[in-house]
């Protein structure tokens, strides 16, 4: 932590789902730059005050289109009721770890808000619509690999 600080670096940028990035930011007082392709729970969008309604968005993993019936709408809840608990367990030992290290209470939502900008690897083509907060840049197709040109179709066909 030292060297850190002594390099006096102007931001950090780092892909947050483990958030031990987040918490150095803070100790330094940093600005941060997110490159990622989302964090679990929609903590994404809630770390940016997002709308992200049960409704309309549809939860990860559970296979619904925004085209949802009543039934797909009921289901797409019972997963966004579940998220703060999973999310919890999940970020628990990382909130009791920023706040040993910070001094003070924080929580990993906290610590997700402060960033400066999320580059998101999401693409409008292929994600559902959704709005997105200013310091929220879709930089989609950045982590593709370059494929071979399709072979000519034959004149004869």
């Amino acid at each position: 932590m030292k060297y850190l600080q002594d390099s006096k670096f102007d931001a950090i940028m780092m892909d947050p789902v483990l958030p031990c990035g987040p918490i150095v930011a803070e100790y330094l007082s940093l600005p941060s730059v997110y490159f990622m392709r989302g964090l679990p729970c929609t903590l994404d969008y809630k770390a940016t005050q997002c709308p992200s309604p049960f409704s309309y968005v549809p939860r990860t993993f559970t296979s619904i289109s925004d085209h949802m019936t009543f039934m797909e709408r009921v289901k797409n809840l019972l997963v966004g009721f579940s998220e703060p608990l999973l999310c919890y367990v999940f970020y628990l030992k990382y909130e009791k770890l920023a706040s040993e290290f910070l001094h003070r209470e924080v929580t990993v939502l906290e610590l997700f808000s402060k960033a400066s900008i999320w580059l998101m690897r999401y693409d409008f083509i292929f994600e559902y619509p959704r709005p997105i907060m200013p310091n929220m840049v879709y930089i989609g197709g950045i982590n593709c690999e370059q494929k071979k040109p399709l072979s000519k179709k034959p004149s004869g066909l």
